[in-house]
């Protein structure tokens, strides 16, 4: 048994430095588990950035010369100060990605009095800076004040890029709302706003909902996004708040946002689920 033990530890710790050390000029590699196996991966070391490059509107990959992107006491400091990413080295299909996070106070323009903004993008894919010149055509978290789990069709408008979602019957503006038991509805972009979106949300620094399953600023959040197949659930804090379906595409690499807003991430983990 300490035997079994120990070979399935060395096996986990090989897979986690492989992930860490390839180069991110590299054809990215794909990351899943063998079948029937389960095996954790910490994307983030709590010492630097390796394992992630990089990416600044209008310089570039790594030419993070103002560091919008560091790590201090063992948390990953994003400044908001130029719009960004962080963009881990390989890609991945079928896990679970735990992320934790808090807001800073800090915001910067064009949204220095508008809500703190940020976000996950799961399944990227193409050029860096495919779309707006500054982030991978993906599907997004979203990690905003008050809308936090909305999901978000970072495409390029075409039925590459979309996500299926039961939906309420009524929109909140151009947006359809998560509902489990509402009708399936497929984005090819824009969002579908998490299920207890305000619907008077106002896009305000420092904005709450009545409902909000978000912790005020200063306080850590947990993300869960649990991806099996073309499908993605998102947990906030423990509590489901949004659910796709037939999602494309459905691997891919993944990237955190700077978005005008300092905030902070403590923990990004990742579990390989194995393919049903």
């Amino acid at each position: 048994m300490k035997l079994l033990i120990s070979l399935i530890i060395a096996a986990t710790l090989l897979l986690t430095v492989s992930v860490a050390k390839t180069n991110a000029s590299e054809p990215p590699g794909r990351i899943s588990a063998a079948s029937g196996e389960k095996v954790k991966l910490k994307l983030f070391n709590g010492k630097n950035l390796e394992g992630w490059y990089t990416f600044i509107k209008g310089k570039g990959k790594n030419m993070d010369s103002n560091e919008v992107f560091t790590v201090r006491n063992g948390v990953i400091a994003i400044s908001g100060e130029e719009y960004g990413c962080i963009t881990t080295n390989e890609e991945f299909e079928n896990y679970k990605l735990v992320v934790e996070f808090k807001w800073g106070e800090n915001t910067h323009a064009p949204r220095l009095e508008k809500t703190r903004d940020s976000g996950i993008l799961l399944h990227s894919i193409g050029e860096d800076g495919g779309y707006s010149g500054i982030w991978m055509h993906s599907i997004e978290c979203q990690v905003i004040e008050g809308g936090t789990g909305d999901i978000i069709v970072v495409g390029d408008g075409s039925p590459n890029f979309a996500v299926t979602c039961p939906v309420a019957s009524e929109k909140q503006g151009n947006s359809y709302v998560f509902n489990p038991e509402g009708e399936p509805v497929t984005v090819y972009q824009g969002r579908i706003n998490w299920y207890g979106r305000d619907p008077d949300w106002k896009d305000e620094k420092g904005f709450r909902g009545a409902n909000d399953v978000e912790k005020p600023v200063g306080k850590w959040n947990k993300i869960e996004c649990i991806v099996k197949g073309k499908e993605i659930m998102i947990y906030l804090n423990n509590k489901l708040v949004n659910h796709a379906f037939d999602v494309k595409p459905s691997k891919g690499r993944i990237q955190i946002q700077s978005e005008g807003a300092e905030i902070f991430y403590r923990k990004v983990e990742l579990t390989l689920l194995p393919a049903e």
